[in-house]
């Protein structure tokens, strides 16, 4: 039936000396069991007095879609909304993001004049614990002054499609809230209705703006990993663009990265040079609408067709080939690393050339893709923002003349790390310690069940202490020692036992020695993978003894990382830079061998003299292992009896082995 009154609910917009009339409804044909049976209420006054940014978000209808269940929260419904961002401000908003709070187990299936931040997410998208809009293909808005009050241009109108659950027939589908996610912008609690929500949002006085910076474009924004699409070169119906990756953090990193983007409007890669995509695709042009506008054209040499293409570095034998190769910082085998490892290795760069369709064919009509994602091996999770638009990029004239050459246009878009989500890390920790004689892992699961049958472990049961021989087992072979060492132990034996956690990289932190002028740890980093990890990094945040490290013995290390606080930077010796993938068992019956690195760690009790190290003060609060957070134990070891051979013992008698295994890959 019909929604009584939502027909009416329209908006008055004051812009300077113009009202423009904007009206929510529902279409004459839509069916909504949410009824609302007070009258329609005027436009806010507060519209009229924002000096700012007006987001709006109205409901406009809800229907229940098949199946028809009687359980009320599993019952899905479709609904209808329409998000609003204005500028009624004096101040030009360069590339708006509008964060809306969903809350009912959303998904979205489609959004008008608007594209999803979330690099890796598409429609249909699962928005229920709220998602971030951001404007395409118009990002900027510009001021009523500036547009005599053109509506088109100083606002957005966002239509939204979607499903949502767990609703009865006369709840409210409202999100929770709504705000503008833009630096340096301030919005206040949404005063709300039945069935629509405003903010006004203002500028954060206390944000520092450039005030003597004088450009049309957004400012350039720093970030963990950042990206610059340049078109240098453009063409009818086509262009030739640079992307330039540069990692800025330093404990940010990239092992065998895949990037991908989205194309909107129908482009496609011609070429590549620097880079490639592993699939050479053409079937999405012949068969999709390039084939049907580019009639006649020779699709017999484009490199990638797919609407969504993945990209990834050539591997260092490429570096000085003359046709896909000869591009500055290209060709590392996909890898980035952290500036302070190797400046020229933390940068990439590769260049396409891209073909339009109908209508975007002049030369000046240009679109970025959208929906950047990054990925790597054992690496920081990356959240890309969209591309924002930026002054031109200059590069050096390649004639050699004391001059500039500028990009034709140029998009920058801003990653930032994020931490892994339960069970979803690649690395775990365990904690052991010389004043107790057993291990205690990190979480059970911590890198996922996935691979796991979990009919016969518990994936949900704390982790057991191990006995010290078995950090060097397989969590697979770990079984028979962990229980004999729970039986010793005289602790309870779960009928079920907890599963392993999983972990393709684990790292032992063993408390070595504490005296009265300081202690000592020993990082022991095993390898479980088939593939070695070439110059590695660990940074580990020490809390509490922060202030007082000394020395590492085996690794080289630095407190010296900016923007990083109370964390120690290690990474291997020159020439000692592999952590060697496992091996086989010396004989076939035997267990897989990891591949093994160690150091001791000494720190002084200058700074810090009441530091408890039985108490945890001496172990880390956060790892990560080439940027990818490890999962941490819940406890501390506690003081009790030793045995006669410790933890230590065991490892470094296996590392001295490994050690010169390793050393023998350089003789």
């Amino acid at each position: 039936m019909e929604v009584p009154g939502l027909k009416l609910i329209c908006l008055a917009f004051l812009f300077i000396h113009t009202r423009i009339l904007v009206c929510y409804g529902a279409p004459d044909d839509a069916v909504d069991d949410y009824t609302d049976e007070t009258p329609a209420k005027p436009p806010p006054p507060e519209m009229d007095n924002c000096n700012g940014v007006f987001l709006s978000y109205a409901f406009t209808s809800r229907t229940k879609a098949l199946p028809l269940l009687k359980n009320v929260s599993a019952q899905p419904w479709t609904f209808n909304a329409m998000a609003t961002v204005v500028n009624s401000g004096t101040e030009e908003v360069k590339g708006w993001k509008m964060y809306i709070g969903f809350q009912h187990k959303e998904i979205l299936v489609s959004a008008t004049n608007a594209v999803l931040v979330d690099g890796d997410v598409d429609f249909p998208a699962a928005v229920g614990n709220g998602t971030t809009l951001a404007g395409y293909p118009k990002a900027d808005l510009k001021t009523s002054i500036d547009t005599a009050g053109d509506f088109n241009q100083i606002a957005v109108q966002v239509e939204l499609k979607g499903s949502m659950f767990g609703l009865g027939e006369k709840a409210t589908p409202m999100p929770k809230t709504i705000s503008l996610r833009n630096d340096g912008w301030r919005c206040p609690t949404p005063t709300k209705y039945k069935t629509y929500m405003h903010a006004c949002c203002k500028r954060d006085p206390k944000f520092k703006v450039n005030s003597n910076r004088k450009s049309k474009f957004a400012a350039r924004q720093n970030g963990d990993l950042t990206f610059t699409y340049d078109v240098v070169k453009s063409y009818e119906g086509s262009y030739e663009a640079q992307v330039t990756m540069d990692n800025s953090s330093p404990i940010g990193r990239l092992d065998r990265w895949n990037l991908t983007w989205e194309w909107m409007r129908g482009e496609f890669i011609y070429s590549m040079k620097g880079a490639y995509t592993p699939r050479f695709d053409i079937s999405d042009c012949v068969y999709g609408l390039a084939g049907r506008y580019l009639t006649g054209f020779d699709f017999t040499n484009v490199m990638n067709c797919e609407k969504k293409p993945t990209i990834t570095d050539l591997p260092l034998t490429k570096a000085n080939d003359t046709q896909i190769g000869k591009i500055p910082y290209c060709c590392k085998n996909a890898s980035l690393l952290p500036p302070q490892m190797d400046p020229s290795r933390a940068r990439a760069i590769f260049q396409l050339r891209v073909y339009k369709l109908p209508p975007d064919t002049p030369p000046t009509i240009l679109y970025p893709p959208q929906r950047w994602n990054i990925t790597g091996v054992i690496n920081a999770r990356y959240h890309c923002g969209p591309p924002i638009r930026v002054d031109p990029s200059e590069f050096p004239n390649p004639k050699g003349f004391d001059a500039k050459v500028y990009a034709i246009a140029s998009w920058q878009v801003v990653c930032n790390m994020t931490r892994a989500e339960k069970r979803k890390t690649r690395c775990c920790v365990s904690f052991s310690a010389y004043y107790s004689d057993g291990a205690i892992p990190c979480s059970t699961c911590a890198c996922g069940c996935d691979n796991i049958d979990t009919d016969k472990c518990n994936p949900d049961k704390p982790a057991m202490h191990l006995p010290p021989d078995a950090l060097l087992l397989p969590s697979e072979n770990r079984t028979a020692k962990t229980k004999a060492f729970a039986k010793l132990k005289k602790k309870g034996i779960p009928r079920k036992l907890p599963c392993p956690d999983n972990c393709g990289v684990s790292i032992n932190w063993h408390i070595n020695t504490d005296h009265k002028a300081g202690w000592s740890a020993r990082m022991t980093l095993f390898n479980w993978q088939e593939a070695p990890f070439v110059d590695w990094f660990v940074a580990v945040e020490m809390k509490k003894a922060y202030p007082d490290y000394d020395n590492v013995f085996s690794f080289n290390g630095t407190k010296k990382l900016k923007g990083i606080k109370n964390t120690i930077f290690f990474q291997s010796l020159k020439d000692l830079n592999y952590l060697v993938e496992m091996k086989n068992g010396s004989k076939p019956s035997d267990p897989k061998v990891p591949g093994k690195q160690q150091s001791v760690i000494s720190f002084i009790k200058k700074k810090t003299p009441n530091i408890k190290i039985r108490k945890g003060d001496g172990f880390p609060s956060k790892v990560y292992f080439n940027g990818e957070e490890c999962a941490l134990p819940r406890s501390f070891p506690s003081s009790g009896h030793r045995s006669p051979l410790s933890i230590a013992s065991f490892i470094l008698i296996s590392i001295t082995t490994t050690f010169l295994l390793i050393t023998n890959r350089f003789i």
